[in-house]
């Protein structure tokens, strides 16, 4: 058994994939420092986990 993503990682991470297409890859610490340019998030650990998240999303879509 996996860890459960809450609503607000997936809400949040697919609206800012549907915003910046263009600003994420398929690289999880790119995605960090590219969260940091889009918007604010205060917690470390909820960036890291939109983060990975949208690395996730991107992973499932090319293939």
């Amino acid at each position: 058994m996996g860890r459960i993503r809450t609503t607000l990682v997936k809400r949040t991470g697919q609206t800012f994939v549907d915003k910046f297409p263009d600003k994420f890859k398929v690289d999880f610490t790119h995605n960090k420092l590219a969260l940091n340019e889009v918007g604010i998030i205060y917690s470390k650990k909820l960036r890291n986990l939109i983060a990975g998240y949208i690395t996730h999303l991107l992973k499932e879509s090319k293939n």
